[in-house]
């Protein structure tokens, strides 16, 4: 069986933690005029949503599941 490709635009913007669980950037922050402490409180990754892990899980084939 041949190999499975990784979406590389997937790749790029979704980080997988050591238990499999899918850590996504928060949209464009400096998009929405805020306030400097909201803008940093949104640089951080949040969790991906279990509704979106089985697209992740085949975009990302060689991460954990």
């Amino acid at each position: 069986m041949p190999k499975m490709k990784t979406h590389k635009g997937t790749a790029k913007r979704v980080h997988l933690t050591g238990t499999g669980k899918a850590m996504i950037r928060h949209p464009n922050p400096k998009r929405a005029k805020r306030s400097r402490s909201v803008m940093r409180a949104l640089r951080s990754n949040i969790a991906a949503d279990k509704t979106v892990s089985r697209t992740l899980n085949v975009n990302l084939p060689y991460g954990k599941d």
